[in-house]
C-alpha cells in the first residue's frame, strides 16, 4: 500500500469521497446496455444493485438529472438546447433530449417511419423528493457552542423521520468564471455526513414530547464552537481575514462551508460564488435487504424509482417496435410542492416539446395536425404508490392493496385525483399482456384522503388518453422508505413494454 491510500483511509472525508467517485464511474453499467437489439424480455433481478447504485450516486435532484443525461448521450441522445430552433435537426430515427433548469428533462426516440400527426408514447413521473433546502442566508449565530444552519422543509421534509439522522449536503453551484465572464453550473456532494438534528431525551418530559416548531426546533447543528468559553470569539471584523469578502453571496453562508465547498470544487475566489441551491439529504446508501435480500431501502424513492424505469425500458425499447410513434419519457421538478415552476409538469415544457416534434415533419403546422397528434397519443403517469403495510391491513381497501415484488399498480380515484378511467386501463392490460407483467390496482378508502400526481394537470393540459400506473413502496415521505428488491425491473419491464407494443396495441383502441 502506498503512503498516499493510508493517508486516504486515514481522512475520513477523503475516504467517503473516494467511495462515491468510484460509485458513479461503476454507474456506467446499465442493464439496458447489455442487451441484445430487439431482445423482448426484461429479467428484473438484473436492475436491482444498478437501481441502488444509481440512487446511492445521485442523491440531488440535480445529479440525478445530469447522471440520467449523461446515461442517454452514452446511448446515443442528443440535447437540444431551448434556445435553438430544432425544425431543421430532427431526424427520423433520430434521439434527443431537452433539460429546463437542469432539474427536468424530457427525451424521445422519433420512429423511423413516423409522420406528424402520429401518436407519441409518454411516460413520466417526478424527479424531485422530499428534502430541507438551504435558506437565502443560511448563517445563523453560533449557539451554546453549536455551528447551526438554517434551513427550510421542501414540501413535507423535516418530518418525525428527520431526527437523528447523518446528513449529508449536495446540491449545485453558481460560479462566474474569471476568465470567460461566464456563469457556470457545477455539482457538489460532501459525502460525510455534515450535519444532524438532535432529538430531546425523553428525560426532560413534555418539551420531548411533539409537536415540534420545525423553525426553532430541528435547525440542524453542523459544527462546535466553544470560543466563547474562553473569551476568543471571533469579532465581525476579523472576516476580511476569512477571505470573504463582504456584501457577497458568501458571507451570508456559514464561513467553513463556504470554504469546505470552495476546496470540493476548487475555488479559490469566494466573490465568484454567485449562489447555490443546496439541500440535506440521508447519507446512508441504498441497500438491499432482508433474509432473502428482497427488499430495498433507500433514501427518495418516491419518485426517482419509476423515473429509473421509465429511462431504462426507454433504452430498452428496440428502434424496430412502434416505428410510427415517437417514444418519450419525462421527468419533471416540483410535483412535491405543485408542479406550478417552469420546470414542473404545469407548465408548457411537454406540450412545447410535442409541438416542435410534430412541426418539424409537417408539410404545413397548425392546430389541426397538433390535435391529431395529442388525440393519437397516450400518457403514462407514473408516481410510487402504497404498497400494503401489514401493520395497517386495515386502512387498505380489499383487493386494492399492492403487494412488493408482483408489478406496477394502476391507481385510480373516483374524485378525479388519479387520470384512470376504464379506456386508459384497458390499454395498459392489453400491454401488461402481451409483455407478460402483472396488473396490480390501488385506490384510497372512502374514510381516507388521496394524494395526486402529475397525471391529471398533464393530461388535462394536453389533453391526452392517460393512466396512472406506479411502482409500489411502504414508507411514503418517510427520509427512508422500502420496495421490492425486484420492483424496479418489474417497472423496467411493464414500461418497455408500452414503448414496445404502443402501436399494435393503440388499433385495437380506434374509436377511444
Amino acid at each position: 500500500m502506498t503512503k498516499k491510500s493510508v493517508l486516504d483511509l486515514r481522512d475520513p472525508a477523503m475516504a467517503y469521497r473516494l467511495s462515491a467517485r468510484r460509485l458513479e464511474e461503476s454507474y456506467s453499467y446499465s442493464p439496458a446496455a447489455s442487451a441484445s437489439p430487439g431482445k423482448s424480455t426484461v429479467s428484473p433481478e438484473d436492475y436491482t444493485k444498478p437501481y441502488c447504485d444509481f440512487m446511492t450516486a445521485n442523491p440531488t435532484i440535480f445529479h440525478a438529472v445530469d447522471s440520467f443525461t449523461r446515461q442517454l448521450e452514452r446511448h446515443g441522445y442528443q440535447r437540444l438546447p431551448e434556445r435553438e430552433p430544432w425544425t431543421s435537426r430532427l431526424e427520423r430515427g433520430g434521439k434527443y433530449y431537452c433539460t429546463r433548469n437542469s432539474s427536468a428533462f424530457i427525451s424521445f426516440s422519433i420512429g423511423k417511419d413516423y409522420q406528424s400527426g402520429n401518436g407519441m408514447a409518454i411516460i413520466a413521473g417526478h424527479i424531485d423528493a422530499l428534502t430541507a433546502k438551504l435558506k437565502p442566508v443560511s448563517k445563523l449565530p453560533t449557539k451554546t457552542g453549536f455551528l447551526q444552519l438554517g434551513v427550510a422543509p421542501y414540501a413535507g421534509a423535516l418530518s418525525d423521520t428527520w431526527w437523528d439522522r447523518d446528513l449529508c449536503i449536495g446540491g449545485r453551484v453558481l460560479v462566474c468564471n474569471p476568465s470567460s465572464g461566464k456563469v457556470e453550473s457545477k455539482l457538489v456532494k460532501l459525502d460525510w455526513p455534515i450535519a444532524r438534528i438532535p432529538t430531546l431525551a425523553p428525560h426532560f418530559g413534555a418539551p420531548a414530547q411533539p409537536p415540534f416548531n420545525k423553525e426553532t426546533q430541528m435547525v440542524p447543528i453542523i459544527g462546535i464552537d466553544n470560543s466563547d468559553l474562553f473569551h476568543q470569539q471571533i469579532q465581525s471584523a476579523s472576516a476580511a481575514a476569512s477571505g470573504i469578502e463582504p456584501g457577497t453571496f458568501a458571507a451570508t453562508q456559514p464561513e467553513k462551508l463556504v470554504k469546505v465547498i470552495s476546496a470540493e470544487l476548487g475555488i479559490t475566489d469566494y466573490s465568484t460564488i454567485l449562489s447555490w441551491e443546496l439541500e440535506l439529504y440521508d447519507s446512508q446508501p441504498a441497500r438491499v435487504g432482508g433474509l432473502e435480500k428482497d427488499f430495498i431501502f433507500a433514501g427518495r424513492i418516491d419518485d426517482k424509482l419509476c423515473c429509473y424505469a421509465a429511462q431504462e425500458a426507454l433504452i430498452a425499447s428496440a428502434d424496430d417496435t412502434s416505428t410510427g410513434s415517437v417514444k418519450m419519457v419525462g421527468m419533471f421538478d416540483d410535483e412535491e410542492i405543485g408542479s406550478l415552476l417552469r420546470q414542473g409538469a404545469r407548465s408548457n415544457f411537454m406540450s412545447s416539446v410535442i409541438e416542435r416534434i410534430t412541426e418539424a415533419f409537417a408539410p404545413t403546422y397548425g392546430p389541426n395536425v397538433l390535435s391529431q397528434t395529442v388525440a393519437n397519443s397516450f400518457f403514462v403517469s407514473s408516481d410510487v404508490i402504497h404498497a400494503v403495510n401489514p401493520n395497517f391491513a386495515n386502512v387498505y381497501l380489499e383487493d386494492h392493496a399492492p403487494r412488493l415484488n408482483v408489478g406496477a399498480a394502476v391507481s385510480a380515484d373516483s374524485n378525479g385525483h388519479m387520470t384512470t378511467d376504464s379506456v386508459s386501463y384497458s390499454f395498459m392490460k392489453r400491454i401488461a399482456d402481451r409483455c407478460d407483467s402483472i396488473l396490480q390496482v390501488f385506490q384510497i378508502r372512502n374514510d381516507s384522503r388521496s394524494g395526486g400526481t402529475i397525471g391529471p394537470m398533464t393530461s388535462a393540459r394536453i389533453g391526452m388518453r392517460a393512466i396512472d400506473v406506479g411502482i409500489p413502496q411502504l414508507s411514503m415521505h418517510s427520509i427512508r422508505a422500502t420496495t421490492g428488491s425486484l420492483d424496479p425491473g418489474l417497472g423496467v419491464k411493464l414500461f418497455k413494454g408500452f414503448f414496445d407494443h404502443f402501436e399494435e396495441v393503440d388499433k385495437e383502441f380506434a374509436d377511444f
